[in-house]
């Protein structure tokens, strides 16, 4: 059974997938503080949260979780950092609020135009303010997006149909994506300098916060109409009222706020500015679908190991693993392989992909290598989820290079290990019918398929090492099950490789190693 902790309020429609199901169990923890989350969350697998809970470093930390799912899009009230550190997976629902933060943009914007909020409140108060609240049309002005995604692209296409100029920032935009969507690619720069209505669609990070700021306004057009259902902090509140205050700009939505909730802030009085607490994602429909599509992407995470919308993992469903099987494999085998004759921390890694490799998402293969590289020298609990991040903690530099020429194989893959004082490089492929192979070994070509038990030797290639080696192994019982040899020049350094029935302990290892002009043995324990 998988125990479930709902922490905030969540439609019961959306969680009736996970109470139902017979392999969980779904209890209500909601308004815990930070003590009581680190106490209650040592006991459950997964948790299911909304904006109202934060789920810190000391929560992630001490706690049992494999999995974190944020009903809605923003995930900033979680620490991505300790969860990816904790190897715990983070899911949000970036699709079932995506109508209702559009629609309430577009509703935002028109409350704007026609001082709808200012003037209901006075007609409630039976003042008849006709030529106070003058408004202004939408056709022919020109709107300013910043950030293109389904949200900013779902208030163009609707604004478009008021008759207005659409100005789109966003760092994935290209010329011919905007050009389909028949919008302008623009700088921030350009929205401020010619944007009469301004909207933001990005995420808070470290370089959207307060990206709308004191000097924004001042370069912006004095009838500039802005507008946030983002995230609070994108926009400084106290740069805003400044600027409301010199009619510098004409007037302010805001949805979400640097504070929340704002109660007793100015941001909420001031008169030119629309308020509404936090609604973008607050609709019958939007609630239902955000938790729907959590609740069940739990269940196929623990279920069936599909990952579809992770914040901190590569995409992962049956069929994308079902595919990848073979390269995956084949990953694990080389970054095994490489780990082991490397023997020691790497303080750089270089990974290449070639040929069919070339042309997919490697992110998969890559966690999976660099996790088998971080086992062999850490004793915490490495995962596809945390090993890059682990792998950064190291300072180990990392290095991804793709070729989509095949050159010798269709599919190839190559591992080099490095520090100031050794350097291991491994080649692998998967060949058609046949399998993973080993390939490579240093500079040395081979067709090695490792089994359970091998070894790997670096000699000096001359006549009688195969018997010598055979004679070694028949006197400790322990019997050939195949032999691969490289060499470049005859009698200079050559390697062997060999799979062997048994285990071969320390006592073999020794006797080999006093062959006459063997340089290195290696047990390879797969």
């Amino acid at each position: 059974m998988y125990k479930i902790a709902v922490l905030d309020e969540i439609s019961d429609t959306g969680l009736n997938a996970l109470i139902e199901h017979p392999d969980f169990v779904v209890d209500i923890h909601h308004n815990k503080s930070e003590q009581e989350l680190i106490e209650v969350l040592k006991h459950y697998d997964g948790a299911l949260l909304r904006s109202a809970t934060t789920l810190s470093a000391p929560i992630i930390e001490n706690s049992s979780l494999k999995v974190i799912a944020r009903a809605g899009v923003g995930v900033d009230n979680i620490d991505i950092d300790a969860s990816t550190k904790k190897g715990v997976i983070v899911i949000n629902a970036p699709d079932g609020n995506t109508i209702s933060a559009t629609e309430h943009t577009v509703a935002m914007i028109l409350s704007l135009v026609r001082n709808i909020p200012q003037a209901h409140h006075d007609l409630q108060n039976d003042e008849w303010n006709r030529k106070k609240y003058q408004g202004l049309e939408l056709q022919n002005k020109t709107l300013g997006i910043i950030g293109f995604g389904r949200i900013g692209q779902g208030v163009a296409k609707r604004l478009q149909s008021f008759g207005m100029k659409v100005l789109a920032y966003d760092p994935f935009l290209t010329n011919d994506k905007a050009q389909g969507l028949e919008v302008i690619n623009a700088t921030v720069e350009d929205i401020r300098d010619k944007a009469d209505v301004i909207t933001v669609h990005t995420p808070l990070t470290d370089k959207t916060r307060g990206m709308i700021n004191a000097d924004f306004f001042k370069q912006a057009k004095d009838n500039l109409l802005i507008v946030n259902v983002a995230r609070g902090g994108i926009i400084v509140e106290a740069d805003l009222i400044n600027a409301l205050d010199e009619n510098e700009i004409r007037g302010a939505a805001l949805d979400v706020f640097e504070i929340e909730p704002p109660l007793h802030q100015p941001i909420i009085h001031h008169p030119k500015i629309v308020v509404t607490p936090h609604l973008g994602a607050s609709t019958v429909e939007a609630q239902e679908k955000v938790a729907i599509s959590v609740a069940e992407e739990v269940i196929e995470i623990f279920t069936q190991q599909n990952v579809t919308h992770a914040i901190n993992a590569p995409v992962m469903t049956q069929k994308i693993t079902k595919e990848a099987a073979p390269f995956i494999e084949v990953a694990e085998l080389a970054g095994k392989v490489a780990t082991i004759l490397f023997n020691e921390g790497p303080s750089k890694i270089l990974l290449k992909y070639n040929g069919e490799l070339a042309l997919d998402d490697t992110s998969l293969l890559t966690r999976t290598i660099v996790m088998h590289i971080l086992k062999n020298q850490l004793m915490e609990n490495v995962n596809i989820i945390n090993a890059l991040y682990l792998l950064n903690e190291q300072h180990v530099v990392y290095q991804i290079e793709k070729n989509k020429d095949a050159d010798h194989f269709t599919n190839y893959l190559e591992i080099t290990l490095e520090n100031d004082n050794n350097k291991v490089t491994i080649g692998a492929t998967v060949l058609k019918s046949y399998g993973p192979r080993i390939v490579k070994i240093n500079s040395y070509p081979v067709d090695f398929k490792p089994e359970a038990h091998n070894l790997y030797i670096e000699h000096i290639d001359q006549p009688g090492v195969i018997g010598k080696t055979g004679k070694v192994l028949g006197e400790f019982n322990i019997n050939i099950g195949s032999m691969q040899l490289g060499r470049h020049d005859k009698g200079g350094q050559a390697i062997m490789t060999l799979t062997v029935d048994s285990e071969v302990n320390e006592d073999v290892i020794t006797a080999l190693k006093s062959i006459e002009g063997f340089i290195q043995v290696k047990n390879i324990e797969l």
